[in-house]
């Protein structure tokens, strides 16, 4: 699988499927690509707070509440980008 079909089948999986990838925080439309970097390397820990900023989920708040959410998440960024970590320039999805 080539690098721009594993993001966009991880994006498929955790926006289409999971329903994980943004909403309205504070009156402004919010989507996990806002939170990129320029450039750099991206973990799948750093992507998956993303997502959660995204929907406006502070983990702090009750973080029992969210772990297996988080762990599901993390799985799928791992499998899908082949790792624990990849480069940002890896995270050129057809939706953004």
């Amino acid at each position: 699988m080539n690098e721009q079909a594993a993001f966009d089948a991880m994006m498929h999986e955790v926006c289409v499927e999971k329903g994980w990838c943004g909403s309205v925080v504070g009156g402004e439309p919010r989507h996990v690509t806002d939170y990129l970097p320029a450039s750099g390397e991206v973990t799948a820990d750093q992507f998956v707070m993303w997502l959660f900023a995204a929907d406006g989920i502070d983990l702090s708040d009750d973080p029992a509440k969210w772990q297996a959410h988080y762990d599901d998440l993390r799985e799928s960024f791992v499998r899908h980008m082949g790792g624990d970590k990849a480069q940002v320039e890896r995270f050129k999805w057809n939706g953004s």
